[in-house]
């Protein structure tokens, strides 16, 4: 190091920091920090950067400076807070509380009260005039501590405190008094110095950095890196560390702890939401073991924190101008502030709140669009129950995240992993989750619990996921032993039995209640419209959300769709176009023997009166399609099957011919099928004859459909239509091949325009689904007037993967052991294909400036990929009609974008 650099700085005081420090800081300590210059009360404290974390991951060791560093900070700490930590006669306590970059809601770990001992909780007791307290917090530190640091079992602590329960009597923790709380922290002691092989540590300094080497090693535990590949986020970041000291919400009942929203994350709607807990500490509120009471309640509990409160949400809301989500706690009628974060909310609510916060003035349309994303419109459109239908209650509860999630009773995560990869539907129902449940959680329809509220584990995970999720359904009695849930009524559900869970409601059913479609593809269809005085409030939003989307969007984006049907749904979902027919699709059912007719024909003769049947069937499909979408591009691909699937299958033909030759019955037809299909026969048709290939093999296969395509065009301008068809030449690998298809193509149609006496602009392109096709995309150019990425194609020829093979077989494995953060058929893989879609657009552009470019693999709807075609220039996406408002969002989010709003 030179003598001109600064050394780095590993810990900064909550004075020091703030909210765009993320990065360094994690987004709690940096908003401990935003909140601590703001002058809101917030207990001094100190964080231990992400730098820090990622040097102890990378060597397996804390840097050299930070042990240095954290002592002058504590020193800092102690001076201003008067006393020592761990001090005898009064003792200093703080927490120890992870804090990632983003948000992971109980996958990392927390230790609460580090500085108690034997020899300070006496002091403790003293101090706060209440040795209940002193003895409550001390077995709450060595209960977290061995759990969290050492590794035992947190099972055996529950099972202490539950048999002391038991013992006296009592159904809560809070009816245990100071004795019963002495006993039960000698056998706490006891079951550490069984399990961990050492004794619970007595110098405070030792706990405490024991614990931040705990929150460390915590970033690669097993939870939190399975839910940083369920919300996609980096596993390079590293965690803070913030060391705060202790404020006390179980000193009686004028203390608590609470959790309050800004506003419903559940609905969007502005209020007091939230939960408070009396004569509570930390965690109690999230970890929902004890069933809170509405954060209203609060205001006849302790008036004056409840109105300091409010004044405070109303200022951290306008200050970070969205929904904020705020721990407190109460010491002795002194409000505390222990955390803010912008909260995760549901999908319902990212609408309505984005739209609320432009009316108020805090944020303009252009950051309301990046407050929402594709994902969450998505969900709206899922289908929810129908209220008409008759359906039997089972309970109600507090509707944490809305949905309505139909599957069969599991009562553990293990259970609902199992059913889940067996192709059942299941609901998890626990008393409350915690963060061992995330498997599960990910696996199930939907989740629900009989403890807990809105803040609940259960509640922020299940929001954070999309999931169905009714928490705090008192009335039904959870027995996981048993494996069953017993209702008020008697009624009682066993595992594998049928429930709906109806997270917009709060109920539960038993069986299968059936759906409706939503609202808001209601208005997608045109059947609900967004400025009727009736219309629903969901709605305004996601309409005023779609309207600036569609304005400021560059790209356009297309359906994949074979029929009229299909076109005029996508239409009416907002489709630009056809990006892609697939035509061999139109070949299935009934056409299917006369393709197989075609394929097999050994003359020419048999050929082309396969051809000639087939013409008038195609130009009827292609007249419906393009008055589906009159005035509009329509791109269709040229018969593109691998041949297999055209063919009788060589197994069934076989002993076909078998048992006839057998029973010595005729079977000269099936005998010359079978010496066809054997002559054809493919061992890897996906890379066989098909697309271009075939047209080029089967003379008048491609003139034919291109006739048809020709002709229809020239129906629909007889009938005063605008047909604007794209004919688009599959799984080209060379020029020669286009140019000899295209050569073909012109031909037919210079023929039809004579014979209709009409002209048609009848593009001719092609789709690039092979690595040679990208990398000679120049040469291509010369005779494509488009591109269109077929992305699935590239996709296995890039990686060498079958779909329908490695999808069903390790791809899971790959995903669990981070080789893949998501699978390359579901978002583009920008290193390996983007960058060859990036390379042949970029090339097919040098060559033919006006050449347009577009993508019609379902990447084309899938979010992310739609801002990487954003970014590389591609004219259109093109995907399933279900999936056309999620492109048009994201295409509007694409072009808006600013820098650092993705993860919000």
């Amino acid at each position: 190091m030179s003598e001109t650099q600064t050394p780095q700085k590993f810990v900064y005081d909550f004075t020091e920091g703030n909210k765009d420090l993320k990065d360094l800081l994690g987004g709690k300590g940096a908003n401990l920090a935003e909140m601590t210059n703001l002058g809101l009360p917030v207990p001094p404290g100190f964080t231990i950067t992400t730098e820090a974390c990622k040097v102890y991951l990378e060597s397996g060791s804390e840097p050299s400076a930070l042990r240095d560093e954290v002592s002058a900070h504590l020193d800092a700490l102690e001076t201003k807070m008067g006393k020592k930590l761990g001090q005898a006669d009064d003792p200093l306590l703080v927490s120890v509380r992870s804090g990632a970059k983003f948000s992971m809601p109980g996958m990392m770990d927390t230790v609460l009260n580090i500085g108690l001992s034997d020899a300070s909780v006496a002091g403790l007791a003293a101090q706060a005039g209440d040795e209940r307290f002193a003895w409550d917090s001390y077995r709450r530190l060595i209960q977290m501590f061995g759990k969290t640091v050492l590794g035992v079992d947190g099972d055996l602590f529950e099972e202490a405190l539950e048999n002391a329960k038991q013992a006296k009597g009592v159904r809560t923790d809070v009816d245990l008094d100071a004795a019963d709380l002495r006993t039960l922290v000698d056998e706490f002691k006891a079951v550490v110095a069984k399990e961990a092989g050492r004794d619970f540590p007595q110098d405070p300094r030792e706990q405490m950095d024991l614990a931040v080497r705990a929150v460390f090693d915590s970033w690669n535990g097993e939870r939190a890196k399975l839910y940083r590949r369920q919300e996609r986020i980096p596993g390079d970041l590293g965690t803070a560390v913030n060391i705060c000291s202790m404020v006390f919400g179980n000193l009686g009942p004028d203390s608590g702890t609470g959790v309050a929203f800004t506003r419903d994350p559940a609905s969007g709607q502005q209020g007091v939401y939230g939960d408070y807990l009396q004569n509570a500490q930390g965690e109690d509120v999230v970890a929902g073991i004890r069933n809170t009471v509405p954060l209203a309640d609060l205001a006849g509990i302790d008036q004056p924190s409840y109105d300091e409160l409010m004044r405070i949400m109303e200022t951290l809301e306008n200050h970070y101008k969205d929904l904020c989500d705020i721990e407190f706690t109460i010491e002795r009628g002194k409000l505390w502030m222990l955390q803010t974060r912008v909260g995760k909310r549901t999908a319902a609510a990212a609408f309505r709140i984005a739209t609320q916060l432009v009316d108020q003035g805090l944020i303009d349309e252009a950051e309301a669009l990046q407050r929402v994303n594709g994902a969450q419109l998505a969900q709206l459109m899922f289908p929810r129950f129908d209220v008409s239908a008759k359906a039997e209650l089972l309970g109600r509860g507090i509707a944490a995240s809305p949905g309505a999630a139909v599957g069969k009773a599991v009562f553990d995560s293990y259970t609902a992993v199992k059913w889940s990869r067996s192709g059942e539907k299941v609901i998890l129902i626990r008393r409350e989750t915690n963060p061992d449940d995330l498997n599960g959680m990910i696996a199930a329809e939907g989740i629900l619990t009989s403890r807990g509220g809105k803040t609940s584990h259960a509640a922020v995970v299940a929001r954070g996921m999309g999931k169905t999720c009714v928490c705090g359904a008192e009335d039904l009695e959870v027995d996981t032993k048993r494996r069953c849930l017993t209702a008020p009524g008697g009624v009682v559900i066993e595992e594998g039995d049928v429930i709906s869970v109806d997270g917009s409601t709060g109920k539960v059913y038993v069986g299968e209640v059936p759906v409706v479609p939503s609202p808001v593809v209601e208005y997608f269809e045109g059947r609900m419209h967004a400025g009727a005085d009736d219309a629903d409030e969901l709605v305004k939003a996601v309409h005023r959300v779609m309207a600036y989307a569609d304005r400021v969007r560059r790209l356009r984006v297309r359906a994949n769709a074979d029929n009229a049907e299909d076109a005029a749904r996508a239409r009416r979902f907002g489709a630009q176009g056809i990006g892609l027919c697939r035509t061999e699709h139109m070949f299935l059912g009934e056409r299917r023997e006369m393709v197989e007719r075609l394929i097999l024909a050994d003359t020419d003769a048999v050929r082309d009166e396969a051809l000639k049947a087939l013409l008038p069937l195609q130009q009827r499909d292609f007249v419906d399609l393009f008055e589906s979408m009159d005035g509009l591009p329509v791109t269709v691909r040229l018969l593109d099957p691998p041949l297999h699937e055209f063919l009788p299958d060589i197994t069934d033909l076989s002993v076909r011919v078998a048992l006839a030759e057998s029973r010595k019955e005729p079977h000269e037809n099936d005998l010359r099928l079978l010496q066809a299909v054997h002559r054809l026969h493919e061992q890897n048709p996906m890379l066989g004859l098909r697309g271009v290939r075939l047209g080029l093999v089967i003379p008048g296969l491609f003139t034919m459909q291109v006739r048809a395509i020709a002709e229809a065009a020239a129906e629909r301008l007889a009938a005063g239509g605008d047909p604007r068809a794209e004919i688009m030449i599959p799984l080209v690998g060379t020029v020669q091949e286009l140019e000899l298809v295209r050569e073909e193509a012109d031909k037919v149609i210079t023929d039809v325009e004579a014979e209709h006496g009409v002209e048609l602009k009848l593009a001719i392109g092609t789709m690039i689904e092979l690595p040679r096709a990208a990398l000679t995309a120049g040469q291509i150019a010369e005779a494509a007037q488009f591109f269109s990425f077929g992305t699935n194609d590239l996709t296995q020829t890039v990686w060498g993967f079958s779909r329908d093979d490695v999808e069903a077989s390790f791809f899971t494995a790959y995903l669990e052991k981070g080789i893949f953060g998501v699978s390359p058929f579901e978002t583009i893989d920008r290193d390996g294909v983007g960058s060859l879609v990036a390379l042949a657009a970029k090339a097919g552009r040098a060559t033919r400036p006006d050449l347009k470019l577009g993508v019609c693999g379902e990447h084309g709807g899938d979010p992310e990929s739609v801002h990487f075609f954003h970014e590389v220039g591609l004219d259109y996406v093109s995907c399933s009609p279900f999936r056309i408002p999620v492109a048009r969002l994201e295409a509007g989010r694409a072009a808006s974008r600013s820098e650092g709003s993705d993860h919000r």
